[in-house]
């Protein structure tokens, strides 16, 4: 008699972009590649920093996996915290090109898509997790206007297909070896946001209703 396949939890990060020669995003999810937790294994896909290609790679990934969960990961170079984005707006607008020379301005994601998707991750219970742990930790309110938010907005329109099926993305800053060139900008070692992500991929595999806590900003 043949196993029930494990369910999966697709994770993705990026190439490297913007004159980087490596991103964390990619090293951190790649990190957990097969990790089993909560009864699923978890999957890592790296997706390229490119309008165009990103979404047709993260559709391919899920046409593949048919995961029970989905959290895109990026690199924010300058964020001192692990950033739980809470919104992908319809837009974009690079303020470089990406990997492809594509450099689009102020162009939906989708044509005629609704103007902003919300995360239905339990955010706040991940950042209380999240803290309570020593990870630093934020609800951001902008995923920016690049890749990231782009991905993010292309995978929340692709789940509108698959009820049940949760997604995010969460924003991770320099690596130490990335801010020692940055002027000291803020960073993470990648071993401790992989750790701070098999926490949040724990936490939304588990909890079903998210708290009310504050986790907003004044400006």
């Amino acid at each position: 008699m043949n196993a029930t396949p494990m369910p999966h939890v697709l994770l993705t990060g990026f190439a490297p972009f913007g004159g980087e020669t490596t991103n964390p995003s990619w090293e951190a999810v790649q990190a957990l590649e097969g990790d089993v937790v909560a009864g699923h294994r978890i999957v890592a896909r790296c997706l390229p920093v490119e309008f165009e290609g990103s979404l047709h790679a993260l559709r391919h990934a899920l046409d593949e996996l048919a995961p029970a969960l989905v959290i895109c990961v990026g690199q924010a170079g300058g964020r001192a915290q692990l950033s739980l984005e809470r919104v992908a707006i319809n837009v974009i607008d690079a303020r470089i090109p990406d990997n492809a020379g594509a450099q689009p301005i102020d162009e939906p994601v989708v044509a005629d898509g609704p103007a902003a998707y919300f995360t239905d991750l339990p955010i706040k219970t991940m950042l209380a997790a999240l803290r309570n742990a020593g990870f630093p930790a934020e609800i951001s309110q902008t995923a920016g206007t690049y890749v990231c938010n782009h991905v993010f907005y292309g995978l929340m329109h692709a789940l509108r297909a698959s009820p049940g099926v949760r997604g995010g993305f969460v924003h991770i800053p320099y690596s130490p070896a990335q801010a020692a060139v940055h002027a000291g900008a803020p960073s993470l070692p990648t071993n401790v946001v992989a750790q701070a992500l098999r926490l949040a991929v724990g936490i939304a595999l588990t909890v079903e209703h998210d708290v009310r806590m504050g986790g907003g900003t004044t400006h």
